[in-house]
């Protein structure tokens, strides 16, 4: 099935549009079965036989480039996924937290510029984690409460997605290589049963500039979602995992549905799975809810 989506604030999803898609994938030698919206404007399954999913993932690609769409290619086959595993900043978060606290230090554009090449992956991400937490050595412990009440929000669509899917019974987890102080604010904001990050080295008040060791890395991410997945008797399969840094392939392409959330480039590259335009609440267009079993938050 390939699922259509669409972000309603920028553009509806209409009958032409999906038109467009039956078109595309009976030209290119599939067999379209059925098509059901399930939620108008927003999100549509077309139903098709035949052509091999690399092949459908052409098509679209080709098809929707220019278009405000995003979309997704899977087999027909029950999609509703029994745990969510997510990265936190700029996924479940809209910020990089450490270039936020760095901004309290006058330090954001050095900071945020050694963030972006290890999220791109052009930086070994324990060095460069090290590096810049070193920059914020004698910082006073009250800013994190700060830098959490003042510069952190949520990503349109968290709450949603999480408690949807935790309602339903899956199991939620954040796991980031980001620290402790704001995961744990972030698992109750957004519903999380369980959060793992890194930890900040406080001393007498203040930041140390150092890193509890060891750094959780990709590696360690990767761990992670395979330890769950043995403690619940899960396969991949059962399991979306989101992010949008290299620290997060291993986990994303270990997952039975990896998805690359407003991701780098070395992501977007590596996973084909990809929301470049809708918030996260689309992820449960793409297992199969409608807009009646949504929780709106």
């Amino acid at each position: 099935m390939a699922t259509i989506l669409a972000n309603p604030e920028v553009q509806n999803l209409v009958q032409t549009d999906v038109d467009s898609v039956v078109d595309a994938l009976q030209a290119s030698g599939g067999i379209v079965e059925d098509v059901h919206w399930l939620a108008e404007g927003v999100a549509c399954d077309v139903y098709y036989a035949v052509l091999p999913m690399e092949e459908a993932q052409r098509t679209l690609l080709h098809l929707l480039a220019e278009q405000p769409f995003d979309w997704c290619v899977q087999v027909n086959r029950s999609r509703r996924r029994k745990m969510l595993i997510c990265d936190m900043d700029s996924t479940v978060i809209q910020q990089e937290c450490i270039d936020e606290l760095a901004n309290f230090a006058g330090l954001k554009a050095k900071v945020a510029v050694i963030t972006e090449k290890a999220m791109n992956g052009e930086l070994d991400f324990p060095s460069a984690l090290r590096e810049r937490v070193a920059l914020l050595k004698d910082m006073p412990e009250s800013v994190l409460e700060t830098c959490f009440n003042e510069r952190i929000t949520l990503t349109p669509g968290a709450c949603t997605l999480v408690q949807t899917m935790r309602e339903n019974g899956a199991l939620t987890v954040l796991v980031s290589g980001g620290f402790t102080f704001f995961t744990q604010r972030v698992k109750e904001k957004a519903g999380f049963m369980m959060e793992e990050a890194n930890i900040l080295e406080i001393q007498n008040g203040a930041l140390t500039g150092k890193v509890v060791e060891p750094i959780l890395d990709k590696h360690a991410k990767l761990n992670c979602l395979n330890v769950l997945m043995e403690e619940n008797n899960l396969n991949p399969h059962h399991v979306i995992a989101v992010g949008d840094g290299a620290n997060d392939l291993p986990m994303l392409l270990r997952a039975g549905l990896g998805v690359a959330f407003h991701a780098h480039p070395i992501v977007r590259e590596q996973v084909p799975m990809r929301i470049d335009t809708c918030d996260l609440s689309a992820l449960l267009y793409v297992q199969g809810y409608s807009s009646s079993e949504i929780k709106d938050t």
